[in-house]
């Protein structure tokens, strides 16, 4: 077996000499727009993509959803079934609606690869099938964890579809790397995650003219408002508890005292206790007028990724493998939600894995073009790492 330090060397000297054909897979990628609600637009690239998989001697599912573009499956079609597997998760889908590329070009500029979704995270994409190339280029260097691939069309729109496929392979994985895009210009790993919980507030009151018999009427928006105070007095953020009313309507005329009104509410936590507590504050909250319905539905529909000891075993390790690789790395916790938040539930998860940039859903999307071997070398040493002792 070489040393850590010499397999480095090689699949560094492997991705440099490879340098041009990872520009082109990542330029492929984005000029292939893929809007998280349009299927088609979703098939043909996770067409394009099985396609590779399967050059490199992968053997890939497609399986199909039913309001998206399903998800692709991959493991290698010769493997040593005694092996434990890892499981590595990238989404292809992006915010970006069709034909954005004509005002938000693929470009270069200042040793920045600009374009949609190049960020988020079709960088991640181009890592993970050049870390995959970089692995069969190194035989000497034993894999020692079977990889196996989920690239999901639906991240942006929360897995609905995908979720339930992601949960049964983090259970049978040894452990799982995310592909999102790390924090912050110098590229730190996400090693927890916030929860993510969505509630709807549906207020019902009773219509009346607001000229001729106001009395009469019972107005929602005013109940509603109170409820609002309620929800904002529920925020704590010390403890990185975070309540939004971040859409709101009701009424059906300016001159009728309104029938019914609605809220619905972004809620963010740091772990699973808090998000039961809050979850029971809002579920608990009463009318404050009397006569009035409040119906309240929702839930924490993404649990936190935490900094579970797993969690940071796995991240001491990538942090030993930067510093084989020369990179100095830092560790961060994101307030937005990923599917590292289901597989952490499962398994060891680090996410944050993609490549170093800004502008993830914002115009000015772009990654730092020198820092995709770099990354990509980091994923590579990662998915040789020995089977965490679970």
């Amino acid at each position: 077996m070489i040393a850590q330090k010499e397999i480095a060397i090689q699949i560094r000297k492997y991705l440099e000499a490879h340098h041009d054909q990872i520009i082109q897979f990542l330029r492929d990628l984005v000029a292939l727009e893929s809007p998280s609600r349009e299927k088609e637009k979703q098939h043909i690239i996770l067409d394009f993509l099985k396609t590779k998989f399967e050059v490199i001697g992968y053997h890939v599912i497609l399986v199909p959803g039913k309001n998206t573009g399903g998800y692709l499956y991959a493991r290698p079609k010769v493997r040593n079934k005694s092996l434990p597997v890892q499981l590595i998760i990238g989404h292809c889908d992006t915010v970006w609606p069709t034909d954005t590329i004509k005002d938000m070009p693929i470009s270069y500029e200042n040793g920045m690869l600009k374009g949609p979704g190049i960020y988020d995270m079709k960088a991640g994409l181009t890592q993970l099938y050049f870390a995959l190339l970089a692995l069969k280029a190194i035989p000497e260097a034993p894999l020692l964890v079977t990889p196996i691939i989920l690239i999901n069309s639906d991240e942006e729109i929360g897995s609905r579809e995908s979720t339930n496929a992601i949960k049964r392979l983090a259970k049978i994985s040894n452990r799982a790397y995310v592909l999102e895009p790390p924090l912050g210009l110098d590229g730190k790993l996400k090693t927890a995650r916030k929860g993510l919980g969505r509630f709807t507030l549906t207020v019902t009151g009773k219509a009346a003219h607001a000229g001729l018999d106001p009395e009469k009427g019972i107005n929602a928006i005013v109940e509603l408002s109170h409820q609002v105070q309620q929800l904002y007095a529920m925020n704590d953020f010390e403890k990185g508890i975070t309540v939004n009313v971040g859409m709101i309507e009701g009424g059906i005329s300016p001159n009728v005292v309104a029938p019914e009104s609605k809220a619905v509410v972004d809620v963010r936590v740091l772990n699973e206790a808090d998000g039961e507590l809050i979850t029971n504050k809002i579920k608990g909250l009463k009318p404050f007028l009397p006569n009035v319905q409040l119906t309240i539905e929702g839930g924490i529909g993404r649990p936190p990724m935490e900094k579970t000891p797993r969690n940071q075993e796995l991240w001491k390790i990538a942090e030993q493998h930067g510093k084989v690789l020369g990179v100095h790395l830092e560790q961060a916790t994101s307030g937005g939600g990923s599917d590292a938040n289901t597989t952490s539930i499962f398994t060891a998860t680090l996410d944050g894995l993609g490549t170093p940039g800004d502008g993830a859903h914002a115009p000015h999307e772009y990654v730092f073009e020198n820092k995709l071997i770099e990354r990509t070398s980091l994923l590579t040493l990662l998915l040789l790492t020995e089977p965490l002792n679970r």
